[in-house]
């Protein structure tokens, strides 16, 4: 009886934690369109400045690997000591950050 108390909980522990991760649109939104534009083309006065990548082009999205943009978008990036695109380590757990990249490869035409 203990056993099963203890895995109930933990259970509903797991599904408040995902109940509380807000929606790779909202995320999308909230911290990505500003550069990369609403539908991921870049077509933003900042997505021009920083030359970013256009999520709406199948090339750009073939030659883009999940792991690649799961650590671009948790540790950020920088070129040439300069940060480019602050890190969300801090702002989105890992589960997040996973839905992100799935939300950007459905901005693929």
């Amino acid at each position: 009886m203990k056993k099963l108390l203890v895995l109930s909980l933990l259970a509903s522990g797991f599904l408040t934690a995902a109940a509380l991760a807000a929606p790779a649109a909202d995320n999308w939104d909230n911290n990505c369109a500003k550069c990369h534009g609403a539908d991921g083309s870049g077509n933003t006065k900042m997505g021009k400045k920083l030359n970013v990548k256009d999520y709406t082009d199948a090339k750009v999205q073939a030659d883009l690997k999940d792991a690649d943009m799961f650590t671009a978008i948790k540790e950020g990036v920088t070129a040439n000591g300069k940060e480019r695109m602050k890190a969300f380590k801090d702002d989105l757990s890992d589960a997040e950050i996973h839905d992100l990249v799935t939300f950007i490869r459905q901005m693929k035409k």
